[in-house]
């Protein structure tokens, strides 16, 4: 039997609730088409387990062995690979974070979409506007042109990766300094060629697909929604909008960990104080926030509409309320008595918790406590990276008090 309400929707409330379902943010592109027909992912299951034992194996296994061989044929190259934090912050955990992610991010992502059509928030007449804003966006995700750039992107990374390796000034698992200059060694040319450009590559898409997700969501506060000043969740029924930072905790975590590994780099050669750690910690939490704060600060401007209007619209009913309330009980109105006023009839009713609900309507739904889980996941690393060579109680009360802002 079909459901009466279903029935009764509008084609374009149909339309978007389709779209939303198409709607899956680590699906689509040339490179999801790829590993689907390698058969790492197929469009049920992201298969997170596996793509992330290969995608380590390739970006940190494969040097490990390299590193390894050289030691065993004895040629002149200190293997320092598993004393380096770069390998294991970005080729590992970076990378893993990236891949764990999207499973994440897609079921959030949805959930949060999905909202707008549980509700609904959306009124109907903007119904087919949101579905054009969709699809707009699963445009925009599988975009070939964008990947190619995040390619592009990478292959220049592996071009700095070289001329990094090409300068250092002792030998190292990546490169030898010889009589003769520099030379890559093997392990040094696949994370050159490879290892480096597949972090970044992953690093840059995922930061596509949220910007994808942020301009939906701006779309989306520009339409007519059906909100309310008075809703329990103290942002008109917008507050899960707010709470989508949190499905980024592993994307944070994995490109803090690779920022962090430069930043023990210097600890280990003594080139950093407590001061300039938390100048590091302090500016890269601005751009973290700055990162969510974009899509969320669209939402400002209807919810503080929506404020202001609520609030006039009880005040102007509270004085015909009020002034009803004081004929019945002292007989008259004290001043601009109205003998038409004291006709109509009014029906009792105390706007007052309506009203003083409404004062507390925030028209920001990125707050502290929203964004507490991603401030951690973007400082932890550069904590553990800090706690290395300076006093760990210094760093750790450092961390305690970003947080606590």
């Amino acid at each position: 039997m079909s459901d009466p309400m279903k029935a009764a929707s509008p084609p374009s409330a149909d339309a978007f609730e389709k779209k939303q379902l198409d709607f899956l943010a680590s699906h689509g592109g040339p490179f999801f088409d790829l590993q689907r027909r390698l058969k790492l992912l197929h469009d049920k299951s992201l298969n997170t387990g596996k793509r992330i034992a290969l995608f380590v194996a390739i970006a940190w296994g494969v040097p490990f062995i390299l590193v390894l061989a050289t030691v065993i044929s004895d040629e002149p190259a200190i293997s320092s690979y598993l004393t380096d934090p770069g390998p294991w912050a970005r080729f590992l955990i970076a990378i893993a974070a990236f891949v764990a992610a999207e499973q994440a991010v897609e079921a959030s992502l949805s959930r949060k979409l999905g909202q707008f059509v549980r509700a609904p928030l959306i009124a109907p007449g903007s119904m087919g506007a949101a579905a054009t804003a969709v699809t707009t966006a699963l445009r925009q995700r599988n975009s070939g042109v964008a990947e190619l750039v995040c390619l592009l992107l990478s292959a220049m990374s592996a071009f700095v990766a070289f001329t990094t390796f090409s300068e250092v000034p002792t030998s190292t698992w990546a490169a030898g300094v010889t009589a003769g200059g520099h030379r890559l060694t093997a392990a040094g040319w696949w994370c050159a060629l490879v290892s480096i450009p597949l972090f970044v590559f992953l690093l840059l898409r995922g930061v596509w697909r949220h910007l994808v997700w942020a301009q939906l969501l701006r779309r989306i506060a520009r339409l007519e929604l059906r909100l309310v000043a008075t809703h329990p969740d103290g942002k008109g029924g917008l507050s899960f909008v707010g709470e989508y930072p949190n499905a980024y905790i592993l994307f944070v975590f994995g490109v803090s960990s690779g920022m962090a590994a430069a930043v023990a780099k210097h600890m280990m050669q003594g080139g950093l104080t407590v001061a300039t750690l938390t100048t590091i910690m302090g500016c890269w939490l601005i751009v973290v926030f700055a990162f969510f704060a974009y899509p969320l600060s669209a939402f400002s401007k209807p919810l503080s509409e929506l404020k202001d209007k609520t609030l006039r619209t009880l005040s102007a009913r509270a004085t015909v309320l009020q002034r009803a309330a004081e004929r019945k009980s002292i007989g008259c109105n004290v001043v601009a008595a109205d003998q038409q006023e004291a006709d109509a009839p009014v029906e009792p009713l105390d706007l007052t918790k309506q009203y003083d609900q409404t004062k507390k309507l925030s028209s920001m739904l990125i707050n502290r406590s929203t964004l507490l889980p991603v401030a951690a996941a973007a400082l932890v690393p550069f904590a553990i990276a800090g706690a290395t060579k300076l006093p760990y109680k210094e760093v750790f009360s450092v961390l305690k008090k970003l947080l606590l802002l």
